[in-house]
């Protein structure tokens, strides 16, 4: 199995590196076959708070059939992030993802650009709902059906509020590329 962790300019930290431990705890601890490939339009990566991350590939390098995942975190507008996850590019890779049926999880912002590819439209899905829902009436514009819960599955397709549910989207990401069983036993053993 392999999941692509894809981190647009001014990502949020926390919400990347907990793709990395759950899905790093599945295969080092409990030996699932799972691959995490982080990827970005750039080879190195500024976070929101200036944490460069060097990806394993660009976005040319990506190919949607061979991943069984796609995850997104969030990020802040501030820091550049609707520049490179507004991109056609990321977009048309979104749309690929979801042709094929893959999963894609999202953390916060992370269901923006999901939405602005019309991937969302008619489906449920969430976004981050402070500052008086302000995301998420903006994620509403893409025809989405938003739902105010902390995490909101909807077939394929994982969004979730703000950076205390990045846990959650993890390891429902986990649950779908294994179990529920194999998720609860990772999840218990990481302490959650």
């Amino acid at each position: 199995m392999k999941v692509a962790v894809f981190l647009a300019k001014g990502f949020e930290t926390m919400e990347f590196s907990v793709f990395i431990d759950v899905l790093g705890w599945a295969w080092h601890d409990y030996g699932h076959p799972l691959q995490v490939d982080t990827c970005g339009f750039t080879a190195t990566v500024t976070s929101t708070f200036n944490v460069q991350v060097r990806v394993d590939r660009t976005i040319g390098e990506i190919n949607a059939g061979e991943y069984d995942a796609l995850a997104i975190p969030g990020g802040f507008g501030e820091f550049g992030y609707y520049e490179e996850a507004y991109d056609g590019r990321f977009l048309q890779l979104i749309r690929e993802f979801d042709t094929k049926g893959k999963i894609i999880a999202t953390i916060c912002s992370g269901a923006m650009p999901v939405g602005k590819s019309g991937v969302l439209q008619n489906r449920k899905a969430t976004t981050y709902h402070l500052n008086d829902g302000f995301w998420q009436k903006k994620l509403k514009e893409f025809g989405v059906h938003v739902v105010n819960e902390p995490v909101v599955v909807d077939g394929h397709i994982i969004t979730s509020w703000c950076p205390a549910t990045a846990p959650d989207v993890a390891f429902e990401l986990l649950k779908m590329l294994t179990s529920e069983e194999e998720m609860t036993v990772i999840k218990t053993a990481m302490g959650f």
